[in-house]
């Protein structure tokens, strides 16, 4: 059996889509909440399989790698996230760019020379790349009002991943893809109910992340603390973009509360060069992702003091500069 599988957010989801237009093929479908990235571990060792891997990380599913390609399956993955441990293998084909202006649906959108580029501008927007995803937009002459719906869609699919788990979500991403895939323009997709539906719950969650104050504030840098709430798991990632977009030079987490009493942090830099949040992060089991943002799976409730002082030390002004990862 052949697999396509992709991290259920915005950035996953265009990707494959855009990749199913220019290549239609039925697969069985693996993906999950955005934070649910080490994938391969759910696929059987076929050989000759055929597995296209897209917006998870390789690095996080290292350990898995070696099953998967000894047994004979060849895969295409196309990513932005860590691949500091891919393996030089022929049946390996990867496209990655760690950027911080590149998500894994432009790696799509120049693989595909421009032939589905709207997606690839919701996408962009949705994994909160405002300057490229304009640029994208300016491309095919997007005018405003166009360019600001595909930021809405991106970002309303980029809302519909965070959660703690699948019933957190409106809808499972696997059947996200399915109803948006019917559509080849993003335009008559956001003419459908699901869309609308989707999209009042996002301005709804919105609407109360609204009113949330600093847990914590010093040079311009802030953590913020949600509550064990399903509209505060299903809002946070929208929070963490939101306020990256609005003081871009400054760094942010984003701490929730887990069911079990633990937290999920997302993090945001406004320096990604000089200080990455990846490189913060990794301070941390279980932590990852990229320069400009990354996070936490889990951090112990007993951590949480230790990671706001390590957050506002790594983060200080006259803190020295982290060039890495």
């Amino acid at each position: 059996m052949d697999y396509d599988i992709f991290n259920g957010d915005a950035d996953g989801l265009c990707a494959l889509h855009m990749l199913r237009l220019h290549a239609p093929a039925q697969r069985a479908l693996i993906t999950g909440v955005k934070r649910d990235i080490e994938l391969l571990r759910r696929v059987p060792a076929v050989a000759g399989s055929e597995l296209l891997v897209l917006d998870i990380s390789l690095d996080a599913n290292a350990a898995e790698l070696p099953r998967l390609l000894d047994g004979g399956a060849r895969l295409t993955w196309f990513d932005h996230h860590a691949a500091d441990r891919a393996p030089v293998h022929p049946h390996l084909r990867l496209h990655c760019d760690e950027a911080p202006d590149v998500c894994t649906s432009i790696l799509v959108d120049r693989q595909l020379g421009g032939r589905y580029r709207p997606w690839a501008v919701a996408a962009a927007f949705g994994d909160n790349l405002g300057a490229a995803a304009q640029a994208l937009a300016d491309s095919i002459g997007l005018d405003a009002e166009r360019s600001a719906a595909l930021a809405a869609l991106g970002q309303t699919l980029n809302y519909n991943a965070y959660g703690e788990c699948e019933a957190d979500l409106h809808i499972a991403p696997a059947a996200l893809y399915q109803a948006l895939h019917a559509y080849a323009d993003p335009f008559d997709f956001m003419r459908t109910p699901l869309y609308r539906e989707l999209h009042a719950s996002y301005r709804a969650d919105c609407a109360r992340l609204h009113a949330l104050q600093p847990h914590w504030q010093r040079d311009g840098n802030a953590v913020y603390l949600l509550p064990a709430a399903a509209w505060a798991r299903r809002g946070s990632g929208v929070l963490a973009n939101r306020l990256a977009a609005d003081s871009p030079q400054a760094a942010f987490a984003v701490v929730l509360t887990r069911s079990d009493g633990d937290y999920l942090i997302s993090v945001r830099s406004g320096q990604p060069l000089a200080r990455s949040a990846c490189t913060l992060c990794r301070q941390f089991p279980g932590g990852g992702g990229r320069k400009a943002a990354a996070g936490i799976n889990r951090l112990p409730a007993a951590d949480l003091p230790h990671f706001i002082d390590r957050f506002g030390t790594y983060f200080a002004p006259d803190a020295p500069c982290h060039h890495a990862a």
